[in-house]
């Protein structure tokens, strides 16, 4: 696959067109964000981890019968997918409240709800991405409520999926922020963008160590040597076959 123009500049990713219509590059950018862009930095290969972690969980998912957007790693930075129209909307998991959440609920930090909970983001930077559900939703024209039915639960069987082999890499998965897309060439609706410890909680199941964004939010420094533990871990296991 060639790069050509230019169809996306993230902040933290792009994306390029190639000779296949159908067929997309995203490039990982090493430029991290938190709390809605104010929040910004840089750091030497982390976007390298990101396009190595995502290709693993993202491939692991493909396996096991939920279809996404990825089909392969191009290098180091770079993966091709498949080319969908983004449904605005994030779809966060959480097996424990935390972040955020913990604070709006009056929760501690980590709590372990009976239930799993799944709640919708409208994707607009401009209004902070607020929590909409299903109704307004369907009033904003993002998607119907089957489709609605349809990502929540696609949500929560890759959640499950995910939380075994972050368990057997020692890592507890505490939330997940997935996004989905209409792709190009059928028109379906697919798991898309990055898992990544950009859009995970991730906590050492032994020590209670953060390894994800927190450590760039919360100011806990060894952002990428955490990142890369991350990887280490996942391709121990995804390579003994998980």
């Amino acid at each position: 696959m060639t790069k050509n123009e230019l169809i996306f500049d993230g902040k933290e990713k792009k994306v390029f067109a190639t000779e296949d219509p159908d067929r997309v590059i995203i490039h990982f950018r090493d430029v991290t964000l938190a709390y809605n862009g104010v929040k910004r930095a840089r750091f030497i290969g982390k976007g390298e981890m990101n396009n190595r972690i995502s290709a693993l969980l993202l491939g692991y998912l493909n396996r096991n019968g939920i279809d996404t957007h990825f089909l392969f790693q191009d290098g180091e930075r770079d993966q091709v997918c498949r080319k969908i129209a983004i449904v605005p909307l994030e779809v966060t998991v959480h097996n424990r409240i935390a972040g955020t959440l913990a604070v709006k609920l009056g929760l501690p930090d980590g709590f372990r709800p009976a239930n799993t909970v799944v709640d919708f983001c409208y994707n607009n930077d401009e209004l902070g991405d607020p929590l909409v559900n299903a109704h307004q939703a369907v009033a904003l024209g993002i998607a119907t409520y089957d489709e609605l039915a349809w990502m929540e639960r696609t949500a929560l069987q890759a959640n499950a999926l995910l939380q075994k082999v972050f368990h057997q890499a020692g890592i507890e998965l505490v939330d997940i922020k997935l996004e989905f897309g209409r792709a190009a060439d059928t028109g379906t609706l697919i798991l898309s963008d990055e898992i990544s410890p950009d859009t995970c909680r991730l906590w050492d199941e032994a020590t209670g160590e953060r390894l994800d964004k927190d450590r760039f939010r919360l100011d806990l420094s060894d952002v990428v040597a955490s990142y890369r533990n991350v990887l280490e871990r996942l391709e121990k296991v995804l390579k003994e076959g998980a």
